[in-house]
């Protein structure tokens, strides 16, 4: 990658709804919205709603499906030379590991990111990444059906990070990415009803960057695999916060809702923050904490 600035997956669309405001190759790497073995709807609306510091999304993961991406979105992609991840999901471990197989023929995919947020429709509805054991299970299939880098995105709705995170290692990432959404709700007070259709949804902003900063700090410590910091990042100064605590790169989301160039300036200001204090590579920043 040039840079450690990584679109988060959800929030870039397909890459092409940027383009016209933002320079795609001067990002370090695109996350694609979410991608199912067959196309989804997702949820019914309201799927999204403002909290303070941030905003709930119910949107169900709702994509075009995996063959449609391959045929009428990579085209576009592939006219930049920025490295192109695909975030992928399933209901079971069957349908992460034949996403995962169809990716692995398609050369201009860079690599795979594995949203185990997803509920297990065999297991109950228990997420793949609220368990080690589940979570090494459908990484491990993945694993055998690819041999391009594989990120797994890490749920933030579990008991211990570091556990997920070396079990998700063990099983073959080659990188892990925190945090998702962190689950929650929001209420209508005047007509007494949940203001998303879903009821809870992901809330996501700057209202969890306490949070993802300490789960990637736990993570840090607990996996040898490079850690790719995500949540609440808006500005240059909160993507150094991970990157000094320890992350190889980060992951701009709900960001791009707010100002669509957000990824740029994020890279320019941490270029200005590099010139100012002399430093010579990003290298010389990650993991700097002081404890």
């Amino acid at each position: 990658m040039k840079n450690p600035v990584i679109t988060a997956s959800g929030t870039f669309g397909y890459g092409e709804q940027y383009a016209s405001v933002v320079d795609l190759n001067r990002l370090g790497a695109i996350v694609v919205k979410g991608l199912s073995l067959k196309p989804s709807k997702g949820n019914r609306p309201p799927r999204i709603v403002e909290t303070p510091c941030g905003m709930l999304n119910a949107i169900g993961l709702e994509n075009i499906g995996i063959e449609a991406f391959i045929a009428e979105k990579l085209p576009f992609l592939k006219t930049f030379d920025t490295p192109i991840i695909a975030n992928i999901y399933g209901s079971d471990v069957s349908e992460y590991a034949k996403v995962a197989a169809r990716i692995e023929k398609v050369d201009r995919i860079s690599g795979v990111e594995v949203n185990i947020s997803c509920p297990n429709i065999k297991a109950g509805g228990i997420a793949f990444g609220a368990d080690p054991e589940l979570a090494y299970t459908v990484v491990k299939a993945v694993r055998e059906r690819t041999e391009k880098p594989l990120m797994v995105k890490l749920s933030p709705n579990v008991t211990d990070i570091a556990d997920i995170a070396k079990s998700v290692e063990t099983a073959g990432a080659d990188a892990v990415s925190l945090i998702n959404t962190i689950t929650g709700m929001a209420v209508d007070i005047e007509t007494r009803r949940p203001k998303l259709a879903n009821i809870t949804g992901g809330l996501s902003g700057p209202a969890i960057k306490p949070v993802a900063l300490r789960m990637v700090w736990q993570a840090v410590r607990a996996v040898r695999v490079p850690v790719v910091g995500i949540g609440g990042i808006m500005t240059a100064e909160d993507a150094l916060e991970f990157l000094i605590t320890g992350a190889t790169a980060v992951q701009v989301g709900t960001a791009n809702f707010v100002n669509p160039r957000a990824t740029v300036d994020i890279i320019e200001g941490i270029q200005r923050f590099m010139i100012e204090r002399n430093v010579g590579g990003i290298t010389e920043l990650i993991g700097t904490l002081k404890v």
